[in-house]
Formats: structure tokens, C-alpha cells, sequence
């Protein structure tokens, strides 16, 4: 998983354009459909072990093809990563102390936004 230049791209950059790729089809995509459909030129067998990982994450669904797992999205990258928050503050007995000290180290659109949302005015 290297680019042109021989430098690893984090994890979180190529799942983005997996689920990018996934969320933009209008139908289940192949291993081979996916690895068509995103810039980085990465291996099949990459792309395959990126989309089980975002399975695995519940991002993505799966279900049987002629040859292998036609994939969709059930996450795009923002669900992904408000699922990595919902585990992180599960991990922890005190939630009121850690949603403290997130709030604290929020910008003031930040909080804001947050203020917003929670007031009833979602997306």
C-alpha cells in the first residue's frame, strides 16, 4: 500500500475512498469495481482486505456474487467516523467526565454547532 513515492496513506484516507466509491454507485460493487472506481492504485487483494475491514466496522453490507462479495454502503465516512467516537466514549465508566473535557476542547463553532444540534436543529 504505497504510493508513486513509496509512502504508506493512512488507513482512514483509503477507506474514505472506498466508501466514496461505494456510496457514489448506484448498485453492490465488486472488489474489482471498487479498486476501478478510486484514485490510488492499489492492489485487488488491498482493496478486498479494506472493504471486509469496513464490513467488520459495519460500514459497509456485503452479500454473495458470482465471484466473491458484492459490497454497499450502509456508512459513508462521517457515520464512520461518528462510530469510532461512540466506541471510544463506551470504552470509558465515566461518559459525563469525558463528554466534559470533549466540550472543553471545542472551538467556539465548535460548541456552537454542537448547541444546534442538540437543540433540535440536525441536518
Amino acid at each position: 500500500m504505497t504510493d508513486a513515492v513509496g509512502e504508506r496513506r493512512p488507513a482512514r484516507e483509503l477507506e474514505a475512498s472506498v466508501l466514496a466509491a461505494l456510496c457514489a454507485a448506484d448498485q453492490p460493487q465488486s472488489a474489482a469495481d471498487v479498486r476501478a472506481a478510486i484514485p490510488q492504485e492499489l492492489a485487488r487483494t488491498t482493496v478486498a482486505t479494506l472493504l471486509a475491514r469496513l464490513h467488520e466496522k459495519g460500514a459497509v453490507g456485503r452479500s454473495p456474487g458470482r465471484r466473491g462479495f458484492l459490497y454497499f454502503a450502509l456508512e459513508d465516512s462521517h457515520g464512520l467516523t461518528a462510530q469510532r467516537m461512540h466506541r471510544e466514549l463506551d470504552q470509558d465508566d465515566d461518559r459525563s467526565t469525558v463528554l466534559a473535557r470533549f466540550v472543553e476542547g471545542l472551538s467556539a463553532a465548535d460548541e456552537a454547532e454542537l448547541k444546534r444540534l442538540l437543540d433540535g436543529g440536525g441536518r
